[in-house]
């Protein structure tokens, strides 16, 4: 059982980053519900390891890690299919005459559009881009909280930008014709 001061630490640390887990959980899931239980799942995850929580180390990037793995888990358990990505160079690369993303964002500013262009994306572009767009973590971050070298995250985040480019502006074309 947890003392009462552990306790108030835990919560002290944890519950500020209540939103950024549950935004993480809810893209990675891709259901409000489904998220909702993986962010209850972390958090007793988190209080359970509280102990071995080192003060001064980014509270974030590990709640978040932690959230990230449930999610993991998760996923293996209820859709296998879904985690696994696969890497096709002539649908991830962009040629060279693509729109702005932020061009077309500001041209349409539709959210749900946007909402189920990232939603489509593959998992490890979705996760980059939501830690780093979404929830403002630094690259180093992203890396820890993902569990990859710093290089994948930066190639990992240039695809997910250039796909949802891409995406964004087949939507425009779209919508013209």
């Amino acid at each position: 059982m947890q003392r009462k001061g552990s306790l108030e630490q835990f919560e002290n640390t944890a519950l500020p980053y209540l939103n950024a887990a549950y935004n993480l959980a809810r893209w990675l899931t891709q259901n409000p519900h489904d998220a909702e239980d993986v962010v209850q799942e972390s958090y007793l995850r988190a209080l359970r390891s509280f102990d071995s929580f080192r003060a001064g180390c980014d509270a974030r990037a590990w709640l978040l890690t932690i959230v990230r793995n449930t999610c993991f888990t998760w996923l293996r358990q209820n859709r296998p299919a879904c985690v696994a990505a696969e890497f096709d160079e002539n649908i991830h690369d962009a040629p060279e005459n693509w729109c702005n993303p932020e061009t077309v964002l500001l041209e349409k500013a539709d959210s749900k559009l946007l909402n189920d262009e990232i939603a489509a994306l593959p998992y490890e572009y979705r996760e980059v881009l939501i830690l780093r767009e979404f929830e403002g973590l630094s690259y180093k971050q992203v890396a820890q909280v993902v569990g990859v070298p710093l290089g994948t995250v930066m190639s990992r985040l240039a695809r997910a930008r250039r796909n949802l480019q891409r995406r964004l502006c087949g939507a425009q074309t779209e919508a013209q014709a």
